[in-house]
């Protein structure tokens, strides 16, 4: 009783406060920015990483937060008790003092560019609405007009590429201060308008909106950016010498995004639940940023949160559906031996080495398998095991899946979008060798199916098991039934005919580790379906005659063989 609400997607920092959820203190990013002075920032990070609540809780300390009337507003009591407040008065000197411009650009996540555009239109004329009042000022009476077109979405084109700009000159007239730009999820437009082939025009826009903000603008004081990807200068930062991209790579910021794993260690306890520690590492830690160690926030949240109805609750993959998979996806459909033999050594906990190159552009990631690869690490879905300098300068990581969390995505998506490929192929020919017990085409099918997919070998047989009964479930005139899952000490396949005249089928998996023991572990299968006496549950069910299979796989490789049927 009396413990605070867990902040499931909250992203504002003032109602995070103000209503009393729990909130693990990330204030001294403050501090560091006013320390590094760096003018325009660009901080990349995987989403659902504590971006959006950053920006907001960098708003509310520096703002000169004013009411419709313009009478200012005092934010300092959010702030309480926090590490900020320690720093001294040469840093709380800067608390609501200065003008800013806030935007997001994740609504210009649309079909068309005209609808992106008119969605980044929305924003920004929010923007001009939440400041509207500096317009009392007689000061501001020759660019009142120009304001209140953008203000009204009335404007063209070319004022809402220097929209921006435009505000924070209005802004500095008014106040007598600098501005300072706060711009979230800054390449979701860029994303988007890659997959829906508009690229090239939101490009346009998107540099041109920035380059009047950020490169040529003396009324800035210092800009925050944040995205998943940095994007190359030459796409929408061009001449922009001022930017300081902050990646997950880097050392400084390293901590403010995501949770340390004392922050989590406190969470655990103070919710009574320091029992479930180590299940939340398992899952949901494993992210290196700089040299920090950081877990996932948002996973952590939602997990602690579903723990506090029922201590009993399975951990789950949370991020899995927060943002787009349709990058993931292409890195299947590219996929060639390779790149398959990789994907499963990293399912099975192993590692891959690739070259980092942190300055691309959306329209380069399929240019090449690296690109590829660079684009998943950034991302989120690879964590950083060791770095090394090439003999050409250039920089390879050694890359890991970070946790079961993760794991578990590459295992229920990217595995399942393989098998789905296998089952969009013809597959006559395998059920045809499977009727008529022709054992070598089976076993050539099945072979050429397991070197086009992706295994996880961990599973052992349940991985084969599953693969064949799917291959096997879509067969015209029979059904399977998998009895792997009764634990009733059943054979684990059974494919019957619709019509009980017809012959029935009893299938039974063996894994070795030794290609050598192939037909060995085969034969130990057929063994077992007359041990066991399989065929009565066949007899039972009304099937008169019945066939047996014996399949064993090491890794890529299998062996078939079948055992006449048997009359009843």
């Amino acid at each position: 009783m009396g413990l605070k609400p867990l902040p499931v997607g909250i992203d504002s920092f003032e109602h995070l406060i103000t209503r009393g959820y729990y909130f693990i203190d990330k204030t001294w990013f403050m501090k560091e920015l006013l320390d590094k002075k760096g003018s325009v920032n660009l901080f990349t990070r995987p989403r659902r990483f504590g971006k959006t609540l950053n920006m907001s809780m960098l708003q509310y300390f520096f703002e000169d937060m004013r009411t419709d009337d313009g009478s200012k507003k005092d934010n300092a009591y959010l702030f309480e008790h926090m590490n900020i407040m320690k720093a001294g008065e040469a840093y709380l000197a800067h608390m609501g003092s200065y003008p800013v411009i806030s935007l997001t650009l994740k609504d210009a996540k649309q079909p068309d560019f005209e609808l992106a555009y008119e969605a980044i239109k929305w924003q920004i004329a929010d923007e001009y609405a939440r400041h509207q009042f500096i317009l009392q000022d007689e000061r501001l009476s020759v660019e009142k007009d120009q304001y209140m077109s953008i203000r009204m979405r009335k404007a063209d084109r070319s004022a809402y590429n220097t929209s921006i700009k435009f505000l924070s000159q209005c802004l500095e007239k008014y106040y007598g201060k600098k501005t300072i730009i706060l711009i979230d999820e800054y390449d979701v437009p860029l994303e988007n308008a890659f997959t829906q082939k508009f690229y090239n025009e939101m490009t346009g826009f998107i540099r041109s909106l920035f380059e009047s903000a950020f490169k040529t603008n003396s009324s800035l004081e210092f800009a925050v950016i944040t995205g998943c990807l940095r994007i190359s200068k030459e796409s929408i930062f061009t001449g922009l010498n001022n930017l300081k991209v902050i990646s997950i790579l880097d050392e400084k910021y390293a901590e403010y995004f995501g949770f340390t794993p004392d922050e989590v260690q406190r969470l655990c306890d103070y919710y009574g639940l320091s029992h479930k520690y180590d299940t939340i590492q398992e899952w949901y830690n494993g992210y290196i940023f700089g040299s920090i160690n950081v877990y996932n926030p948002w996973s952590v949240i939602q997990f602690v949160d579903d723990l506090r109805e029922n201590e009993d609750w399975y951990p789950r993959s949370y991020w899995a559906n927060t943002s787009s998979n349709t990058i993931v996806r292409n890195l299947i459909d590219m996929a060639d031996d390779s790149v398959k033999s990789e994907l499963e050594r990293l399912i099975d906990g192993g590692t891959v080495e690739k070259p980092v190159h942190e300055d691309i552009t959306y329209g380069e990631v399929y240019e090449n398998m690296d690109n590829l690869w660079n684009f998943m690490f950034f991302t989120g879905y690879f964590r950083k095991v060791d770095e090394r300098m090439g003999e050409d300068d250039t920089r390879y990581l050694t890359l890991a899946i970070p946790n079961r969390e993760v794991r578990y995505i590459f295992r229920e998506k990217i595995m399942a979008w393989f098998n789905q490929k296998m089952k969009e192929r013809d597959l006559t020919r395998l059920h045809t060798a499977f009727v008529s017990k022709d054992t070598q085409t089976l076993q050539e099918e099945l072979t050429d199916i397991l070197y086009e997919t992706i295994s996880s070998f961990d599973e052992s047989e349940n991985y084969y098991h599953g693969l064949v009964a799917g291959l096997l479930s879509g067969m015209k005139g029979y059904r399977t039934k998998s009895n792997r899952e009764t634990g009733k000490g059943r054979c684990d396949l059974f494919v019957k005919p619709v019509s009980r005249r017809k012959e029935a089928f009893i299938v039974e998996f063996k894994t070795t580790k030794k290609i050598r023991e192939l037909e060995k572990k085969a034969e130990e299968a057929l063994q077992q379906i007359d041990d066991k006496k399989y065929v009565l549950e066949l007899e039972d069910d009304g099937y008169d005659i019945a066939s047996s299979y014996g399949i064993s796989f090491c890794g890529k490789d299998c062996c078939v063989m079948a055992r006449e049927p048997q009359k009843r």
